[in-house]
């Protein structure tokens, strides 16, 4: 008799099955899947904030710079119909304002890459003839400012790639000003779903 109770101490000491211990790793493996989707989801959120200030930026830098050209500039003019420029494609139209005549490209593109501390900022456009060209402004790490124009540049794989498109409207929203809205949206196929920012502003 004594026997069987030892026995029986034996069969039923505590401590873990082997069914405890494959639940248990279950719930933990479980729980780690889903701490590394959430760090993942905050990474990709952390990134595409970044880059939506970035077009944020770049958007208010194009309106700024529209602002400044005079009302009658071929830059903003309106000359033929009520709009100029698109928001959808790249457009380059010929504009005549007061007997000189232009060839006014609405669109250009923003490369930024970083370099042994050194940001590079290059944005395309046409010359006058037509041709692309690409205006680099390197900033230097100890605060000197570097800018060369080429007519080709080469992009390295870590260069984050903007378009900016702008479209103005004559007589918008009232006659006698015009509404200049600006696009712009991230190149870069490795932010899904894409970037993009738009802004408006009204002047003369």
């Amino acid at each position: 008799m004594a026997m069987s109770l030892s026995h029986r101490k034996r069969v039923f000491a505590p401590g873990f099955t082997l069914m405890e211990v494959l639940v248990a790793i279950t719930v933990l493996a479980i729980g780690l899947l889903a701490l590394a989707s959430l760090v993942a989801s905050m990474t990709a959120g952390t990134a595409r904030a970044r880059y939506m200030s970035l077009a944020a930026m770049l958007t208010s830098e194009k309106l700024e710079d529209l602002n400044r050209w005079p009302a009658n500039d071929p830059y903003v003019a309106v000359t033929s119909g009520s709009t100029a420029g698109s928001l959808t494609s790249d457009v380059v139209q010929n504009v005549t304002v007061n007997d000189v005549t232009n060839d006014v490209n609405y669109f250009d593109e923003m490369l930024l890459s970083a370099t042994e501390g050194a940001v590079s900022e290059t944005v395309s456009g046409l010359d006058n003839s037509g041709n692309k060209t690409y205006m680099t402004t390197n900033h230097q790490p100890d605060g000197t400012i570097v800018t060369s124009a080429s007519s080709s540049t080469t992009v390295p794989p870590s260069t984050i790639v903007f378009k900016r498109r702008w479209l103005i409207e004559k007589d918008a929203p009232a006659t006698g000003v015009r509404r200049i809205t600006v696009l712009v949206t991230l190149e870069n196929q490795f932010v899904q779903p894409p970037v993009s920012f738009q802004m408006s502003m009204v002047r003369p």
